[in-house]
């Protein structure tokens, strides 16, 4: 079942309860309330009866029963009255009987004894002569009737006087309202259904649109959204669900390039092993064949020893890439400055055999590093930088402090990269000109390096072509400072 039709029922379920118990107490109270007032009527004029009886008594004790019965006729017959049947009754056999009195007080089972044998069975209320006893009856048409009954003595005798009142005007009305409740509710229940139903889909409906992109996301479009802007909790679920989205959107495009990453490592892999080995065995495959002559013997295991150390230092740079991803650095406080000074001071001869010079702007201080590491990264760098200039020129390091590390820039005067290469340099394997680095000795992993020893000091590098000539790598390490006191 659906949440709008658990809605729409709920209320409907609620409604249905109020609305019942609401008009059922107060048609129940407004029934009680009209018997209340013609019990009290029924019971004034039982009183109004019986008082002029005994004033009657008063104003002339000598009355006999004939000045008895002419007063009770006269207030019977009075067009006034608002009972249905009267009766007087004595212990000496006196009675009188309205019309019909015997369907009232006999046929329904109320014997002329009724007082007497305490029948009643409840108490209308006290007059000056007695207790009025009452009781609710019932005939066989369905009519109601409420009939009163009470002693009182008069002419020297005691007398019983029953009276029969019609309250079946009371029980019709309370069935006219409980018929007018019954369409009144089924009325409400209507709208009800229409107004509750269409509430419900309307709060629903930013859940269909959460469905929707659920499912379209699990069918692989990662970017849609709900897209929903509202203030209340489920506008809160929407937003979450946009964020959670697009963080797995981002995610999952992180995937895929690290996929392709690894897709173009083991390709650069393949390729990088597939060459030398190729040379090597060829030219192993001539020297067991002994048909080369001395000097050509000497030129190929020239080339078997150069082409190993080469997959030698392939290895190395691949066993020291894989290392610093499973290994923790161990971090000390170290001065950059002095790292930088070191690295020049081992390198300045080297390069000026190059015609290369190194000039180094320095900013003392100390941070957290792995110096080893941080050498290595310094030492990858300049040869990059080494590997572009052709011709010569100028390289300036330059390092500066930072609030939680230190800041290391290199600008040469190389050749430059080009732009569609720069986002993939810190790849491994991955070489702007391929040829040119296999003569100069390159196998591809320095910036791979580089972008891992930065990663461990939580830093960054960037690459970037300088305005006129040359590239300039900036290097951030973050890994934190020492407190100064």
């Amino acid at each position: 079942m659906k949440v709008r039709m658990k809605i729409t029922l709920c209320v409907l379920g609620l409604l249905s309860l109020l609305l019942g118990i609401g008009s059922s107490f107060l048609i129940s109270l407004s029934f009680q309330d009209t018997l209340a007032r013609e019990k009290d009527t029924a019971f004034g004029s039982y009183k109004m009866i019986l008082e002029t009886l005994q004033l009657v008594g008063e104003f002339n004790p000598s009355h006999d029963y004939d000045t008895v019965d002419q007063v009770i006729r006269q207030l019977d017959q009075q067009t006034s009255r608002n009972w249905l049947a009267l009766s007087l009754s004595s212990e000496s056999g006196y009675a009188y009987e309205s019309d019909q009195a015997g369907h009232y007080f006999t046929e329904m089972n109320v014997h002329r004894t009724f007082t007497q044998a305490c029948l009643a069975t409840k108490t209308a209320g006290t007059t000056d002569s007695g207790t009025v006893t009452f009781r609710y009856e019932t005939d066989p048409t369905g009519n109601r009737y409420l009939l009163l009954a009470g002693t009182f003595p008069a002419v020297g005798d005691t007398l019983t006087l029953r009276m029969a009142y019609d309250i079946s005007p009371v029980y019709r009305m309370r069935q006219v309202q409980q018929q007018i409740y019954l369409r009144l509710f089924l009325v409400m229940l209507l709208i009800g259904s229409v107004l509750s139903y269409a509430m419900s889909r309307l709060i629903t409906a930013p859940l269909e649109k959460l469905s929707t992109a659920s499912r379209a996301i699990a069918s692989g479009d990662y970017s849609s959204r709900v897209g929903l802007y509202a203030t209340d909790e489920i506008g809160t679920v929407a937003a979450d669900f946009d964020t959670m989205a697009e963080q797995m959107e981002q995610y999952i495009l992180k995937l895929q390039e690290s996929l392709l990453r690894q897709e173009r490592f083991m390709g650069s892999f393949a390729h990088e092993l597939k060459t030398p080995m190729t040379s090597i065995i060829g030219y192993a495959e001539l020297l067991r064949e002994e048909i080369l002559s001395q000097e050509e013997r000497v030129e190929a295991a020239d080339y078997i020893v150069s082409e190993g150390k080469r997959l030698e230092r392939l290895s190395r740079k691949l066993l020291s890439l894989f290392g610093l991803k499973q290994e923790a650095p161990s971090f000390s406080a170290a001065n950059p400055a002095a790292i930088v000074h070191a690295t020049v001071e081992q390198l300045g001869p080297l390069y000026e055999t190059l015609n290369i010079r190194l000039v180094c702007k320095c900013q003392g201080g100390v941070c957290y590093l792995e110096t080893s590491l941080v050498r290595s990264l310094l030492l990858n760098l300049l040869d990059n930088a080494r590997k572009s200039m052709d011709s010569g020129g100028t390289i300036l390091i330059h390092q500066e402090m930072l609030a939680d590390g230190c800041r290391i820039r290199i600008l040469d005067e190389g050749r430059g990269v080009p732009s569609e290469a720069l986002p993939h340099l810190t790849e491994a394997f991955y070489r702007v000109d391929k040829a040119r680095s296999r003569q100069q000795g390159g196998v591809g992993l320095g910036l791979a390096l580089c972008k891992e020893i930065v990663e461990l000091h939580h830093g960054t590098i960037r690459i970037r072509n300088r305005k006129k000539r040359g590239t300039s790598v900036t290097v951030e390490l973050r890994g934190g400072r020492p407190c100064t006191k």
